[in-house]
């Protein structure tokens, strides 16, 4: 249903859906740039966001990654946090019931180093009321012990359809960027059985202290996110959706309207906010308003009527010499 604005007209609707996945509006948060909402709480009312999304956690226990873990770059932030986690039975005493009564969303993100912690977490959570979607962080790539699975294609089905086969809550595989082919990783996944992508992750960097001279990072490398990854990810979206069609959400460097405008014309169906919320907590109740009054601008009654607009568009190529016809 649409909303109504301050003259009593309707408002564009902001609904979306990826898969059997539904949300009121596009916009949630990045697993790890929000925990699980809490401190946010007393901002604004959760309830506006499309999702909720926690940050990752693991079946097993696990302190995360040594200090230095976070270090800020020029358009961006270097993170090797490391998935600290206490565990799915933690997560669905304490932090479920918290993000359920929100009334947005929930999206559970898990983790693992190996494939059956997947499938273990994935077993727990179902039948858990109040969860719209598993997300599958599946290329985290600051874990010493293993590999981003997102890294191969075998691993990323068969992994995705381990927790297919443990749960009936709609599965979100999330892609790496540091692959040749996003547009076969995605496929695997989805051949794998998951409901939507999310695209994607930080992408493998580092950074050095020329004083000290060592790496900044307690780990040596992690992983860069925010506006410097933002083009890069806007083409892995676009590629995704030009070649398979399939529901994406679109994650990497989002911080105003229009950089979310970017991806919905790309073709993402939804967005994570990461970086951003850290510098500022407003940053998604703008870019809902500023979606909404896009929308109106245009006279657009859905945010339908702009996902994957920009395909649709006919390239313009120019050579020298050559008079345009």
């Amino acid at each position: 249903m649409k909303d109504r604005n301050e003259h009593g007209a309707s408002s564009p609707a902001l609904e979306t859906r990826l898969g059997r996945i539904h949300l009121q509006n596009p916009v949630m948060p990045a697993s790890g740039c929000f925990n699980y909402g809490r401190e946010f709480a007393h901002a604004y009312d959760l309830g506006i966001l499309g999702g909720i999304v926690n940050k990752t956690f693991m079946d097993l226990t696990r302190p995360g990654n040594s200090p230095d873990r976070v270090q800020e770059t020029p358009e961006g932030m270097l993170n090797a946090i490391g998935t600290p986690s206490k565990g799915t039975e933690q997560f669905i005493a304490e932090q479920l019931p918290f993000m359920r009564q929100t009334g947005a969303a929930v999206i559970a993100s898990i983790g693992g180093l190996l494939e059956e912690d997947f499938q273990r977490a994935s077993e727990k959570l179902d039948g858990q009321e109040g969860i719209a979607a598993i997300e599958l962080d599946l290329s985290c790539p600051n874990h010493a012990e293993a590999a981003p699975f997102a890294n191969s294609a075998e691993s990323m089905f068969r992994v995705t359809k381990m927790c297919r086969e443990a749960t009936s809550i709609p599965i979100i595989s999330k892609l790496g960027p540091a692959v040749t082919d996003i547009v076969e990783m995605a496929s695997a996944a989805m051949e794998g059985g998951a409901d939507a992508l999310c695209i994607g992750n930080t992408y493998p960097a580092m950074s050095i202290d020329v004083d000290e001279q060592r790496p900044v990072l307690g780990f040596t490398t992690g992983g860069l996110s925010g506006p410097a990854i933002r083009p890069m990810v806007v083409r892995h979206v676009w590629m995704v959706v030009k070649e398979l069609g399939a529901p994406v959400i679109g994650c990497g460097g989002i911080e105003n309207t229009r950089d979310a405008l970017e991806y919905l014309l790309a073709g993402a169906r939804a967005l994570q906010v990461g970086t951003a919320n850290f510098y500022d907590p407003m940053v998604m109740p703008k870019i809902i308003d500023g979606l909404r009054d896009y929308l109106t601008e245009r006279g657009c009654g859905s945010v339908e009527d702009i996902i994957g607009k920009a395909h649709e568009a006919k390239p313009q190529l120019y050579y020298p010499g050559v008079e345009a016809h």
